[in-house]
């Protein structure tokens, strides 16, 4: 370093020592009492910059928040948010009943727009809100912000429930404070809901309250044992397990239940079975887990408690479109069961409504152009939304709506994507078709050679090959659902839950343990309305077992419009039945081994069109892990409670001989 650089340097040393030297003496006085007119606290202390009570300015908000406690017949108050658009007047109420957070649904985003801050029922669009209705969300009791106490799918009054309140007294109501409370409504009310949301305007329809004009349930949950979320024909939903223990451990689902394995099929695995994973997860402690432990099979506690059966009932009183979605992974029995339980009632024809969309659950609020690799060439939601359920909504519900135009059944048709307008379900086809055309229900046989056709076993084919197909079901190397890995129940975070129903089923096809039929490449189309029904002559080497089937329209080899789908095997309708219900759903019984027996049951509604150049398949397995928990194939008291032991191999045969035929019956459409 140069001298001149040096004498700098230890100038400038010697002025930055000084300064540090004077600043540190100075530091006293800076925490000494503040001077006057400063905003420190008293000794040092800062004050709470947060005010005792915040009143925000909605002066740009394009709608009223009113946040109240709405009170029972029995004293319970249920918490209760209610969105009224600014300048509303004369304007009916759109009212939801959720265990989901009425909070949280109303505080979707951070915006002015009434339609951004509703999440699920009006988040996807404006359609609904841009009527100016005015939107009422309720937490039911026991959950989130309400009173009470918490019962998985509460039943009415009666044996199940010896106490004066359930969801149809508490929705009377709540009708009954809204439409004297709230000066702003023309006293009209509607009440619509997605899966449980869709089980409450089910129970709305019992003893309704005369301002209730409408309801609308899309996927309800109807029952639990025959084929919606907890049963399927006997089988228990095991992926329902995290649904149960979140719904049920706390009042506001902060209780979270927890993997061991990033593929499920793995956590189910060791686990052994459902009732071992409950103890594991401490589900005892929960009432509902409790009861499907006590009730595996179809009593009293499920049949009432079955809406379709209450419905069957109950007068028709007020008008009523029930919502249903063809690929349904969750409550795919229960919107048909109940149109069918309500359409006899319908003298008229003008007070029961059905639509039947391609899609997963929940979906019609949703962007509804596709469904996994399936697409419908237009948003088949959107369609819902603004040329059924708007003006459904408003005819009921407005003062001066003109009149409906909505069909009694809309029946969006899968293979050929169109909507079709029909007077009753399930209909070939519209009333003014020309030519006419009707429903004959037609046996697909499953043939020898792995064929399937129309035509009934003869007593030569039997000579050209065995009269049964064979497989052997091994419990320890289970059929998954879907490939693997599977991922946990759920809608976000990139879970493809919502998809497993239209999965490519090619995977399964080429297993040892499932047994394929497929018929010769279509002709002409193929059309089925309706339910499926299949009736399968099967033996086992066990004394339990599950059957599997599955009917599915297999694409093209090759598809030039679509090349990813070609050779595609889509699952158009399919279900389990679990084989010791065969007898009776209530009562349990070992199966005959090696005996032929006839296992009949319905499979979902469909409404389809297997096209030209397109073949149909039937594959039969079974198990479907971990969707559904592992039959034993040992018969046991309660499959709940199987031992590791009590899981053996076993010897299937599916029969196609004269005598013996198995076939699937297709609801098929037919010009005279």
């Amino acid at each position: 370093m140069k001298p001149l650089h040096l004498a700098l340097y230890f100038v400038s040393k010697a002025c930055l020592l000084s300064l540090l030297l004077a600043l540190w003496l100075a530091v006293p006085s800076f925490a000494q009492s503040p001077s006057p007119g400063n905003s420190f606290g008293a000794q040092g202390t800062l004050p709470n910059e947060t005010p005792a009570h915040f009143v925000p300015k909605t002066d740009t908000l394009e709608y009223v928040r009113r946040t109240v406690m709405i009170p029972m017949r029995d004293g319970v108050k249920l918490h209760t948010e209610i969105l009224i658009p600014k300048g509303a007047n004369r304007a009916p109420i759109l009212l939801t009943r959720t265990p989901y957070n009425a909070a949280e649904l109303t505080t979707h985003a951070e915006s002015s727009h009434l339609a951004s801050i509703l999440e699920g029922y009006d988040n996807a669009n404006f359609v609904i809100i841009e009527g100016g209705y005015i939107r009422v969300i309720q937490d039911v009791r026991g959950k989130y912000g309400s009173e009470g106490e918490y019962v998985m799918n509460r039943p009415l009054h009666g044996p199940l429930n010896p106490t004066s309140a359930d969801h149809s007294t508490d929705t009377y109501d709540t009708i009954d404070w809204l439409v004297k409370n709230i000066p702003e409504s023309n006293g009209n009310v509607g009440i619509l809901g997605i899966s449980y949301d869709g089980f409450t305007p089910l129970m709305a329809l019992v003893n309704p309250h005369p301002a209730l004009k409408v309801s609308v349930p899309m996927n309800p949950m109807v029952d639990g044992w025959k084929g919606d979320d907890w049963f399927h024909n006997g089988a228990f939903r095991e992926q329902n397990m995290p649904y149960i223990y979140e719904q049920e451990a706390t009042r506001d689902n902060s209780a979270k239940w927890w993997t061991t394995n990033y593929d499920d099929y793995d956590m189910y695995m060791k686990a052994g079975s459902a009732g071992e994973l409950g103890r594991q997860r401490g589900l005892e402690q929960v009432g509902f887990w409790r009861k499907i432990l006590e009730h595996p099979t179809y009593d009293a506690f499920w049949r009432e408690q079955a809406m379709d059966q209450i419905l069957a009932a109950q007068p028709l009183k007020i008008p009523v479109m029930v919502v249903d979605s063809l690929w349904d992974q969750e409550d795919i029995y229960g919107a048909v069961a109940v149109y069918k339980a309500l359409k006899s009632k319908d003298v008229d024809n003008n007070k029961v409504f059905l639509v039947m969309g391609p899609w997963h659950h929940g979906q019609e609020i949703d962007d509804g152009s596709s469904l996994g690799a399936i697409k419908f060439n237009s948003d088949t939601s959107l369609y819902f939304q603004r040329e059924i359920l708007r003006p459904f909504l408003d005819h009921y519900l407005k003062d001066d709506a003109p009149k409906s135009n909505v069909a009694p059944v809309n029946a969006f048709e899968t293979g050929t994507n169109t909507w079709r307008r029909l007077s009753s379900w399930p209909a070939g086809c519209a009333a003014d078709a020309s030519p006419a055309c009707a429903i004959h229900p037609t046996p697909l046989y499953l043939q020898a050679g792995l064929k399937l056709g129309f035509a009934a076993p003869a007593s030569g084919d039997a000579a050209a090959g065995s009269s049964f197909e064979e497989y052997i079901s091994d419990p320890d190397k289970p059929v998954p659902f879907r490939a693997r890995p599977t991922r946990q129940v759920g809608y976000d975070h990139g879970l493809t839950w919502p998809l497993w129903l239209v999965d490519d089923q090619r995977e399964a096809s080429g297993r040892p343990d499932v047994v394929v039929f497929t018929s010769d490449v279509l002709r002409a189309p193929t059309k089925i309305s309706g339910q499926p029904i299949a009736n399968i002559v099967a033996s086992t080497s066990g004394t339990d077992s599950d059957w599997v089937v599955k009917l599915i329209d297999v694409y093209p080899d090759e598809v030039a419009s679509d090349p990813e789908m070609g050779g595609y095997q889509l699952m158009i309708s399919a279900d389990i039945f679990r084989g010791r219900y065969r007898e009776s759903l209530e009562f349990a019984k070992a199966i005959a081994p090696d005996q032929p027996l006839l296992y009949r049951f319905a499979l979902p509604t469909a409404n389809h069109v297997f096209l030209p150049g397109h073949r149909i398949m039937v594959q039969i397995q079974s198990s479907w892990f971990p969707l559904y928990d592992r039959n034993p194939q040992t018969f046991v008291p309660s499959i709940f409670w199987a031992k590791p032991a009590d899981y053996r191999k076993a010897t299937q045969r599916i029969y196609h001989a004269p005598g013996q035929a198995s076939f699937i019956e297709l609801p098929l459409v037919t010009a005279p």
